[in-house]
Order: C-alpha cells, then structure tokens, then sequence
C-alpha cells in the first residue's frame, strides 16, 4: 500500500500494448511512447498532463520522453513531469524508462547550449532536480556540435553512464557520418549506444533513405521515431482547410506553406487507403511506422487523453497488405 491517490490499473501490461527490443539489449520499449515536446509546459493545465500521463501507464506505455528544453517555457516539462513522479508515479518509477536530453539553447551564455562537457553534465544535472529523480534510463545528446570535438561529447557520455546518472546513452538528429563515429566510439569504450532518435514518418522519410534506419540496425541500436504524424499533417486536420486551433493557423514550427495543393491530395489519397482499412489517417500513419522491426517506438504527443485513446487504436492493426504498401508508395 502507498499513501497515493492513483493507483494504476492491475492489466496494464494485458491491454494490447506490445514491446520491441531496442537493438542488441535487454530493453523493451513499448510500441508507442509519449513525448512531451508540446502539451506538458507551465502554460498547460496540470490536471490535463496528469491524467494524460496516468492514462498511458495504464495502457502499458512505460516510455516517457522529454529533454530539457521541453515545454514552453523550457525546462516546465520536465517540472510537470516531475511533480506527477512526486505525486502519483514514483512507486513506478523501476516500470518507467524515462528519457532526457541536452544540446539545443537552454539558458543564457555560451555554456547554454550545444555539446561541451561542462552544458552536458550541468543540463542533466538540472533536469534530474525538475523531475526529482536519480537517474534518467536514458540520456541524449540532442543534435550533432559541428564546434565541439565530437569525442568531448562522447566521452561525456559515457562518464554520464559511470556516475550513475543515466543507464542508457543515446545520440539524436546525427547525419549519417558523425553517427557512425558516434557508434564506434561508444563501443570503444565498451558503453552501448542504446537508441537513435530522429524524425521519420510518411512525409520526410530521410532516415530511410539516407541509411540511418540500416545503420542503426547494424550498429545494435535502436531507432526510435518522432514527429509520426508530421506535425499533424498526416491526421483529417487539414483536409477541409486549415481549423483555427490547428498548428499552422496558430503559427510555430509548421508552416502555412507546407499545405501545398500536393500535400492535400496526398493527404485525401492516404485517407482513402486508411479509411478502407477501418482506420483514421493519423491511426494508420502511426501503424505503418510500425510495419517491420527498424523502428523499435514510435513517440506520440497528446494534448488531452482522448487524443492518446485515439492514436492507441493504430495498435489494432499494423500489417499492411503488399498492395495497400504498393499504393502508399505511389501516393507519397
């Protein structure tokens, strides 16, 4: 017994929620991970995030990412996640893997940003304290320095790893070459490089074609993917127009100019597939990340719990016929 009010439910590893191996290790990832790049800042409501985060326990999702810019402002995500650990989550805290991450502007000053040792240790130093834990299971370094000497960044890593404070370390956003380095180096100093985080869905497929996703696979790490539904691009969203509430009218990282004329046909073309698989645009987005074994999770943001029930539903049904794939390709 524990003096918390939440409790998680007793079938939360018999709801459906499967689990990949995240390369050569003895980690399971749940096929769906929730990400709090957006929805879980000091502008959000608290209640929301909490019971967004209970709900996806509940549905086995044990994989919670974050990184210490995460917000708005940067830094309250992890202060959010982090008071749901005090207040509800932390007689869980050996079923979670929880991520974090350093490298992009933090605070003010040339130690704020990038990949030197001193922002490393100092960025995940600050986030242990928002999220009022010990240790993180998995550390990144966000993006590739061009600056800092990629072996400074490294040997961080793996220092991070001996002094307890992540189990696992991860690289993020690296081109092909630097990642390559990356690997080798790490397994020099006999540390694995447990995943490889980066951008993939339908509309930017780079990580494919470039070779990271075979890459990661031959080095023995995990790919896990983010941005799934290409910032809302890849949902019913904008197939009318674009809503007043949406991602493009509020302005931000997605653009008025991604909506070309192409891009909505595309968008309609997809949704016809999806619909005659019994799925949402957005469902089957998620799902045809997941139709092999090159990405080990696929990490979703939620804006309230109804959007995490929803997206869940793309776990019902992840194969894909070879004409349905056929026809994917064409649209795209």
């Amino acid at each position: 017994m524990n003096n918390y009010v939440y409790a998680a439910d007793k079938n939360r590893y018999e709801c459906g929620m499967k689990y990949r191996r995240a390369g050569k290790s003895g980690i399971l990832l749940p096929e769906i991970s929730l990400g709090m790049w957006h929805n879980f800042g000091d502008i959000d409501i608290f209640s929301t995030c909490k019971n967004i985060v209970h709900y996806a326990f509940d549905h086995g999702i044990t994989h919670f990412d974050l990184a210490n810019n995460y917000g708005p402002s940067a830094g309250s995500a992890e202060e959010t996640f982090g008071q749901i650990m005090q207040k509800s989550m932390a007689p869980y805290r050996d079923e979670l893997f929880i991520s974090t991450k350093a490298g992009h502007d933090m605070w003010q000053g040339p130690y704020g940003t990038w990949n030197s040792r001193k922002h490393l240790i100092a960025s995940l130093d600050q986030s242990l304290k928002r999220m009022h834990l010990e240790y993180v299971d998995i550390f990144y370094s966000h993006r590739y320095d061009p600056e800092t000497p990629l072996e400074e960044t490294l040997q961080t890593l793996v220092d991070i790893i001996h002094q307890g404070k992540a189990l696992y370390v991860g690289i993020s956003k690296y081109p092909k070459d630097k990642a390559e380095e990356a690997y080798n180096y790490l397994q020099s100093q006999h540390i694995h490089c447990l995943l490889y985080q980066g951008r993939y869905n339908m509309f930017d497929r780079k990580v494919e074609q470039e070779g990271i996703l075979d890459q990661a696979r031959q080095a023995g790490s995990g790919f896990i993917a983010f941005s799934p539904l290409a910032q809302g691009l890849l949902t019913n969203r904008y197939l009318n127009g674009i809503p007043t509430d949406s991602r493009i009218a509020r302005g931000g990282f997605l653009k008025k100019e991604s909506l070309t004329p192409e891009t909505i046909g595309k968008i309609k073309a997809l949704d016809k597939i999806a619909a005659s698989r019994g799925q949402t645009l957005a469902e089957m987005a998620l799902a045809w990340l997941l139709k092999d074994d090159l990405v080990t999770s696929v990490i979703i943001g939620a804006s309230s719990v109804q959007q995490l029930q929803d997206n869940l539903m793309c776990l019902k049904n992840t194969a894909f016929s070879s004409e349905e794939l056929k026809q994917i390709e064409q649209i795209l």
